[in-house]
């Protein structure tokens, strides 16, 4: 069964965006996208909100086309380009870019996704995301913790009504200060 993850970066302080949905404070260098490169494009499928679709299209589609396109980069605008993605949205009619549009998240319809053959799924936003770990849908996180103090912005977790227990997978320090922390939800068996 194909696997749903978590990835996202946060600050020390655990914002994944500062005041006014400011992400310039994310330190991806070529070590780190290249990281990104080598999991995402082993995925089948992108779980994206509204705001994330949108933020990712603007940029992503003819990124290899510009020449200060890193290589990381220009691989990553192939792999976005490409991989299939469910954009989960009330207000979006359509989406360009091989993406479907799904109004609600369903987790018998999610359940059904996950059923079907090919690679993990990679949940993205984090309204989004907080929607699939409520409705415990969430197999791995893989959150890059950045060497930074935001002192306010968005949480990347909102308050819970109960707990999940999780399992250490691996942990990994990049040169640049930023570190991965990957975890299963416990008992789940998988990894």
């Amino acid at each position: 069964m194909r696997r749903i993850v978590q990835m996202t970066s946060v600050s020390l302080d655990g914002f994944f965006e500062g005041p006014g949905g400011n992400l310039d404070w994310h330190l991806v260098d070529d070590e780190v996208h290249q990281e990104f490169n080598d999991v995402l494009g082993a995925m089948s499928t992108f779980l994206d909100g509204r705001v994330t679709h949108e933020l990712m299209a603007e940029f992503w589609p003819t990124a290899d086309a510009d020449p200060d396109s890193s290589p990381p980069m220009a691989e990553f605008a192939r792999i976005w380009r490409d991989m299939p993605k469910v954009v989960f949205s009330r207000s979006l009619e359509h989406a360009d870019w091989n993406s479907t549009v799904v109004r609600d998240v369903d987790p018998a319809e999610i359940r059904r996704l996950q059923a079907q053959p090919g690679g993990d799924m990679a949940v993205g936003g984090a309204r989004l995301a907080d929607a699939f770990r409520r409705l415990d849908l969430i197999d791995e996180y893989r959150i890059y913790v950045h060497p930074v103090l935001l002192g306010e912005g968005t949480p990347l977790f909102r308050p819970a009504e109960r707990p999940v227990g999780l399992r250490l997978l691996e942990t990994r320090a990049f040169g640049n200060g930023v570190v991965l922390l990957r975890y299963e939800r416990a008992g789940s068996g998988g990894g």
